[in-house]
């Protein structure tokens, strides 16, 4: 490659990180983080298996598998940000305009705060299905949110100091709160827009409605997870038996490769973050994930074996 090749290239690069944000090449920037995020990764699933049954039932249910079937975050943070919005609108209607008591504000707050308390819980669950920069960023996210919630208790505090200048106080540093975690909101929008997560990883991709060979019957001994490709999707094929099933091989929660997993009796487990689906329909049996694998009708066809969704998938 000649000088002015380089140079070329190296104006093409330039250029192309310029456009990125700054809070995406701070972000790429801070490998600090990832020490941290996997000692409160590890802390957080050492408390769920300690639990055992029960936690992971917990976990499941944080996570929005059973019996929501959604991720369950997005929808708690409506709560809190809705509790916040109505604290700083009618705190400063009342001391301003006179048009609202400053108990609504108030009660506005301790709505918040609870809400704040459950998706703290959602959100650090989820969390521990995270890595590379959707961990990073989840890192700043969690963390802002955590420093919100603190200072929205101290507030709640300040708020039941009559007589005193602390009152007012308490207003001010919540309002100031309010716009923080108004960047924490955005934070959290960019990893579930802006990155995929705990975005169903079928959702783009059509699959096969027509019978489509896979492979060879004989390919197939019992037990044995098998990766196939039908179209556009990866298929996961197992025999259980006289029985041959086939599920989507890319795990809904993250992109994980099932063929690569552990099948125990008729369920497998994802590599990455530990999901769990039934290879027989697809079911998620346990979160992170909480979307069900897309599941194949499958027959065999001299000799070759062939698979097609029994409906299109949008």
């Amino acid at each position: 490659m000649t000088d002015k090749h380089k140079r070329v290239v190296a104006q093409s690069r330039e250029g192309i990180e310029l456009n990125r944000s700054a809070l995406d090449r701070w972000i790429d920037s801070a490998a600090w983080l990832d020490r941290p995020a996997k000692v409160v990764q590890g802390a957080i699933l050492a408390f769920y298996k300690a639990l055992a049954g029960p936690g992971q039932g917990l976990k499941s249910l944080l996570h929005g598998t059973k019996p929501l079937g959604h991720p369950l975050h997005p929808a708690v943070t409506a709560v809190p940000l809705g509790g916040f919005t109505v604290m700083f609108l009618a705190d400063w209607l009342a001391i301003f305009f006179r048009v609202v008591p400053p108990l609504i504000g108030t009660f506005a707050l301790i709505i918040g705060i609870l809400g704040m308390v459950g998706s703290a819980a959602t959100g650090y669950t989820d969390y521990t299905g995270t890595s590379g920069m959707a961990r990073r960023y989840a890192s700043i996210h969690g963390l802002i949110m955590t420093i919100v919630l603190l200072v929205m208790i101290a507030s709640l505090l300040l708020r039941y100091q009559p007589g005193s200048g602390l009152v007012f106080a308490g207003v001010l540093v919540s309002s100031l709160a309010y716009l923080v975690i108004l960047f924490g909101a955005f934070l959290g929008g960019h990893l579930s827009f802006g990155m995929g997560a705990m975005v169903n990883r079928s959702a783009f991709v059509e699959g096969v409605t027509d019978w489509t060979d896979v492979g060879s019957i004989v390919d197939l001994s019992d037990g044995k997870l098998v990766r196939a490709q039908a179209g556009d999707m990866p298929v996961l094929l197992v025999r259980l038996g006289d029985r041959l099933n086939a599920i989507a091989a890319t795990c809904s929660h993250a992109g994980g490769p099932l063929d690569e997993g552990k099948l125990e009796g008729d369920i497998v487990t994802c590599p990455w973050h530990s999901s769990r689906f039934c290879v027989t329909d697809g079911a998620v049996k346990d979160g992170p994930a909480t979307f069900d694998q897309p599941a194949f009708l499958v027959r065999e066809e001299n000799g070759k074996v062939q698979v097609r969704l029994p409906a299109p998938l949008h």
